[in-house]
């Protein structure tokens, strides 16, 4: 699979719903795209540094999050929101672009995650949720 370039800038987005028990956030953007992101996908990619590192290179893989489920959504101005997850992780600000990113690509991304497991050995839960 071909590595996406990065998605439009400067997107905002327009409306989000949380929807507890399919554990996904729908976001809505200003140019009528409309995503809906798994709470297990958006913990894997989450900005923060403990999932991020502080430069290059220095990505943790994220393991066992198939149940995790997005306990609130926070705005942050007018440019971003922080999620809080059941499993304690609350750092991390999702940009509007970067939620345009994630949805946008979200096929390869969802996919690069799942590869990565299976080279570190990690036997992802099939009855954890789709995390897309």
């Amino acid at each position: 699979m071909r590595r996406p370039g990065k998605a439009e800038t400067g997107r905002i987005a327009t409306d989000i719903r949380l929807r507890r028990r399919a554990r996904t956030l729908e976001v809505w953007f200003d140019d009528g795209s409309r995503f809906e992101l798994g709470a297990e996908y958006l913990r894997v990619y989450s900005p923060s540094a403990e999932v991020r590192g502080h430069g290059p290179g220095e990505q943790t893989l994220q393991l066992g999050k198939e149940n995790v489920a997005i306990t609130a959504v926070e705005p942050i101005g007018r440019y971003a929101i922080k999620l809080l997850f059941d499993d304690g992780h609350s750092t991390g600000l999702y940009s509007w672009n970067l939620l345009y990113d994630l949805g946008t690509n979200k096929g390869y991304y969802w996919q690069a995650y799942l590869d990565s497991l299976e080279r570190a050995g990690y036997p992802r839960d099939p009855g954890g949720s789709e995390g897309q």
